[in-house]
């Protein structure tokens, strides 16, 4: 479904300054990256005459280092909410201008004073048809290797995620899984430890996958609704699904601020959400969104899928974000 620039958003464009000719947009690369560029940046750009420079894939040591030394090339970074909660805490970021940027039509769960919501998405199961006997059902056969023997590939990074995975295959209940019992998870998942692949972005998570490399995955929803778009034979399980959702931020110190808050702008926009949406297979995260979506990709989406959906708690996150960092990498690294 072709969709044009809403009226309030060409109205917001057109105010945009000619002092910045360019802005860089940094984020996961991949299908995602790809989605972003042409449902976002290619038409911010038509509209504004401001070039969207790409870069990525985002790297939270980078955008700090950046920061710390006063030299931050990057404008508009797409980053996991705990890590934007966190971010803001420490000064990282810049506070959104909702002068530039309209709120009302944004989620507020995804929504603060210093990022708007980029995508909501969900973790799910997905496995190679061809390297699995059977179909598995939920996280528990993710642990269970005599009935479902294969490599399985997890999200590398200490992110919100892999912790709940681990508890939820333990058999612990979705309203029980905060505070993380971290011994719990750690003795869970040393079980399968010796056949877990790691994935570090979207790109190589669908990779992995398609490949047979790794028989089952932890992936993002997007990145199996591509995957399948390219006819791949890969399968799904809703089960369980774990919600969460990227948001936009603006590092401190960017160069081009005023450009990078027309770019959130355009990017939040009911227009601008409803094509990545449509592209993606992420949910969009503006609430005027769906209003101009096709009803069959509005079914496919990750709040299509809420019976037994778990919403990851971003807040606990953010507050044991570096403790919860600390032990990952050191049982990484046994």
């Amino acid at each position: 479904m072709k969709l044009i620039i809403t009226g309030i958003l060409a109205a917001l464009l057109a105010t945009t300054t000619a002092k910045a000719d360019e802005m860089v947009f940094t984020s996961w690369g991949g299908t995602t990256q790809e989605a972003q560029t042409k449902s976002w940046a290619d038409p911010f750009t038509a509209a504004s005459g401001i070039k969207v420079l790409q870069d990525g894939p985002t790297d939270y040591g980078k955008l700090k280092a950046m920061v710390d030394a006063g030299s931050v090339n990057w404008d508009v970074v797409d980053v996991e909410m705990d890590f934007a909660i966190k971010a803001a805490k420490d000064g990282l970021l810049e506070p959104i201008d909702f002068k530039a940027v309209p709120k009302a039509d944004l989620d507020p769960r995804f929504t603060t004073d210093h990022a708007v919501g980029s995508f909501y998405y969900s973790f799910v199961l997905a496995w190679n048809k061809g390297a699995v006997s059977g179909e598995p059902a939920g996280w528990a056969d993710m642990f269970d290797t005599k009935k479902f023997p294969g490599k399985r590939t997890f999200y590398k990074w200490s992110a919100p995620g892999v912790i709940e995975i681990a508890l939820l295959a333990d058999g612990v209940p979705a309203d029980k899984l905060y505070p993380l019992d971290l011994d719990r998870a750690f003795r869970k998942l040393d079980t399968i430890k010796s056949d877990i692949v790691w994935w570090s972005g979207g790109a190589e998570s669908q990779q992995l996958i398609a490949s047979g490399e790794a028989a089952f995955g932890q992936l993002w929803n997007g990145r199996v609704f591509a995957l399948q778009h390219d006819e791949a034979d890969v399968g799904v399980s809703w089960a369980q699904n774990l919600t969460a959702a990227d948001v936009l931020v603006v590092p401190k110190g960017a160069r081009n601020k005023d450009a990078a808050m027309k770019f959130l702008a355009a990017a939040s926009s009911p227009g601008g959400q409803a094509k990545f949406a449509e592209a993606s297979g992420y949910a969009p995260i503006n609430t005027k969104a769906k209003a101009e979506m096709a009803a069959d990709v509005v079914k496919s989406l990750p709040d299509a899928h809420v019976d037994g959906q778990i919403n990851l708690d971003m807040n606990y996150w953010a507050e044991h974000r570096d403790e919860i960092a600390t032990r990952w990498y050191a049982w990484q690294a046994k």
